[in-house]
Formats: C-alpha cells, sequence, structure tokens
C-alpha cells in the first residue's frame, strides 16, 4: 500500500475566513490506541488543525475515525502520543480542553427523561452562560433547525433526527472553539444538514475550528479546507483539498485508497 505526505499548508477562503496561519486548535502527535486483545485501532497518528478550518476525515468502517475522536476528546484513554487542544493537553488538562470543545457523537446519547429545553438549560448551566445570551442562542439555533416547539417535550419521544438537532443545538450554544463532530450529517433532513453548513462556515470565520467524519464524499469535498483518510488504523494521506484530490475527485482518491 503506497503511504501519501503531503504537509503543505492552506485553506479556502470561505466569506469572512479569519483562518490564521502560524496557529494550531489541534494537535495530535502519534496517537496509538491499542484495544484489549491486541487489536491497534490507531496507530503513529498525527495531524494539526489551525483557527478558520475544517478538516474532513474520512474512511471506511472500522479505519480508526471514531476511535481517534474519542481519544481526542477524552472519551477513550490512549496508549501513546499526545493530543492537544489550543494551549491544552489532552492527558495533564482534560477539563480545560472541555471547556473549549463540543463533542457530537454519531449516535446522540442524551437525557431521555429532560425535556428539550431542560436539556439545554443544563448545558448553559453547566458552561454557566448568562440567562439572557442563553435564551437569545436557544432561541435563535432553536429556530433555523426548527426544533422550538418540540422543546417542551420529553426527548424520549424525539426521533433520531430531532436528538441529533438538539445535541447539535447544544454544542453550538456553548460557542467552542474546537467543534468535533462524528458523522454529523446522518439523520438530518436536507434543509437541516444545509443549517449545520451554515453554522460550521460561521464558526470557523470567527476563529474556531471544526473536526468531522463523514461518509458524505461530497459533502467533505464543498465543505473542507483540508482532509485526512485513515486506514485500517493509519493516516494515509493528508493535506488540502486541491492537494488531495488533484485532477480528479476525492471519491476516486479514495476508492483508489481503499482499494490499494
Amino acid at each position: 500500500m503506497k503511504c501519501y505526505n503531503i504537509t503543505k499548508s492552506g485553506t479556502v477562503n470561505f466569506p469572512g475566513n479569519n483562518f490564521i496561519k502560524g496557529i494550531i486548535m489541534l494537535k495530535i502527535e502519534h496517537l496509538t490506541k491499542v484495544y484489549a486483545g491486541g487489536k491497534v485501532a490507531v496507530s503513529d497518528l498525527s495531524l494539526s488543525i489551525s483557527p478558520g478550518e475544517i478538516f474532513g476525515f474520512i474512511g471506511h468502517n472500522g479505519a480508526g475515525k471514531t476511535t481517534t475522536i474519542r481519544c481526542m476528546v477524552g472519551v477513550l484513554p490512549y496508549d501513546e502520543g499526545r493530543i492537544q487542544i489550543g494551549s491544552f493537553d489532552q492527558r495533564t488538562d482534560p477539563l480545560a480542553c472541555k471547556q473549549i470543545t463540543a463533542y457530537i457523537p454519531d449516535n446522540p446519547a442524551i437525557y431521555d427523561y429532560l425535556t428539550g429545553i431542560q436539556y439545554l438549560k443544563f448545558i448553559c448551566d453547566v458552561y454557566k452562560i448568562p440567562e439572557g445570551e442563553r435564551s437569545h442562542r436557544i432561541n435563535r439555533y432553536a429556530e433555523d433547525f426548527e426544533i422550538k416547539s418540540e422543546l417542551s417535550k420529553l426527548i424520549s419521544s424525539y426521533s433520531h433526527g430531532m436528538k441529533q438537532k438538539l445535541c447539535i443545538i447544544g454544542a453550538l450554544i456553548r460557542d467552542p472553539k474546537l467543534l468535533v463532530l462524528d458523522e454529523p450529517f446522518v439523520g438530518l433532513d436536507p434543509k437541516a444538514s444545509h443549517k449545520l453548513k451554515l453554522h460550521m462556515r460561521e464558526l470557523c470565520s470567527n476563529g474556531g475550528a471544526i473536526f468531522f467524519s463523514t461518509h458524505v464524499l461530497p459533502v467533505a469535498e464543498t465543505l473542507c479546507n483540508r482532509v485526512g483518510i485513515i486506514k485500517d488504523g493509519k493516516l494515509v494521506l493528508c493535506g488540502t483539498m486541491d492537494e488531495v484530490r488533484g485532477n480528479t475527485s476525492l471519491e476516486n482518491v479514495f476508492l483508489e485508497l481503499i482499494d490499494e
């Protein structure tokens, strides 16, 4: 199997993009995660993301995407390597990392016995969002994702897509510096997907950064500044969108790498 190593930096200039060269929002160095029984899920993975970037993380099922993300956000311990978010180390200062990071998993597991508004107010309490500001943010995002009328209902009555929207709102109201999403477009209707893309770009234009995994390659191709392709736990290709796809499409590059 060929192993590509593209290190040249770059970004797509979305309107209002405040990409800041030389400053790192996320830095992963030589990450290795081995599960019980000796299965190596992630092997010696290194990458970095700067403010203003949307980074797409692509790979087949079982390639190591979700494991990498869970290590990144502090859900899983890892065996080797270092993860830095902003100026904080994930091992030595995990609370500080969590304060500036919002994570949306692929399968939203939230409190079924709360109503939607109770859940969002709980998030605001945890992150100390002032009363006036929290009302403004909740109303804004609830209207954008067309879920405002459902916030008084128990989360147990929500569909998967509604739970996904609630998790997205819970992440966005925190105004995180780093937004990490695992397959965020699964379960969303087209209008909600469009709104999420707009908010992702807005967050980055305000100096934040986004790391998300996806199987939807056309979305990655139009949305991302940079992409990385992981195969069997190893990062085999990483660079700007133009560098990765060359004169072909992202789908062709991905299929070629997976078939090798």
